[in-house]
């Protein structure tokens, strides 16, 4: 027997082609040679790891004197459906730290004892994260 004409035999043979099921699309080929990710998740992860957060800031006794007023002027006007600016610091469930975001809207009611602000559109915001409130209410109680 010699390698050199080992197939020899079946070397012309036409190619076999199945009766049973049609050829594969080209497309369908090149997807069995994809590159699949090993590291399920990896990339989330590293991705998780680079988002940065806020730290949250300590409010001093004068800024929490004049965010008082405002609440307390708030509350005294809310019949008047007063449209408002909060920023609030909202922590990150994921890390330490969170974000501050500023939120307009319509104050609905003011709830001390569950210490929390609802808007119209039915926004908590928890006044103990609260470092700034605003609008045209304000203007004229100065």
């Amino acid at each position: 027997m010699q390698y050199d004409h080992f197939y020899d035999d079946i070397i012309d043979l036409p190619h076999h082609t199945s009766k049973k099921h049609p050829p594969m699309s080209l497309y369908a080929r090149s997807a069995q040679f994809a590159p699949f990710a090993a590291l399920t998740g990896y990339e989330d992860a590293v991705m998780e790891t680079a988002r940065e957060t806020s730290e949250r800031i300590e409010i001093d006794e004068e800024l929490k004197s004049i965010l008082d007023g405002k609440l307390q002027l708030l509350q005294e006007n809310i019949q008047k459906k007063p449209e408002v600016t909060f920023t609030y610091f909202v922590p990150d469930i994921k890390k330490d730290g969170g974000a501050y975001v500023s939120v307009i809207g319509i104050v609905k009611k003011i709830d001390l004892y569950q210490q929390c602000i609802y808007l119209a559109d039915k926004t908590e915001i928890p006044i103990g994260e609260i470092i700034e409130i605003s609008g045209e209410i304000f203007q004229y109680h100065s």
